[in-house]
């Protein structure tokens, strides 16, 4: 394991972390395109993270923290590098950022179906709280409102 190396991405890596989550990643986000992951990497350059072996891509996680919470997104291992760690070093590697930014808790984004990714994240010590429920509204071909500032 000593060979893996996580690294924050670069705007050059956009590319290959697209293809690699056709491959790697359980189904498609509305963002999975260069222009989000561009807007993500702009915004937040630390919080792409990639793990490499033998100078190819392994596995991504996003490690999102808006000042007030920790967020988990496309935690993906490519399947010829599952069950060897990755994924715990990159949940490790997102929790020592979330720390060092202050966080508290981080939280997961994990489709109910992916038996594969409830194995990885109950391995880190993550647990769905049934209390709560992802509430969606697509906000594509939207405007901002006059007045209110850009982001």
């Amino acid at each position: 394991m000593n060979d893996l190396r996580i690294r924050a991405a670069r705007p050059a890596d956009l590319d290959a972390v697209l293809a690699f989550w056709k491959v790697a990643a359980e189904g498609t986000s509305i963002s999975d395109d260069r222009e989000g992951v561009e807007r993500l990497v702009a915004r937040d350059p630390d919080a792409l993270l990639l793990a490499e072996r033998d100078g190819e891509l392994a596995g991504t996680v996003i490690a999102g923290f808006d000042g007030w919470r920790c967020h988990l997104y496309r935690l993906a291992v490519h399947p010829d590098h599952r069950r060897q760690g990755v994924g715990g070093a990159l949940l490790a590697a997102a929790e020592e950022r979330f720390v060092r930014l202050g966080g508290r808790r981080g939280d997961a984004m994990v489709l109910d179906g992916n038996a594969v990714a409830h194995h990885a994240w109950r391995a880190a010590g993550y647990a769905p709280e049934p209390q709560w429920s992802r509430w969606v509204k697509p906000l594509e071909g939207r405007q901002p409102a006059d007045g209110l500032p850009e982001s």
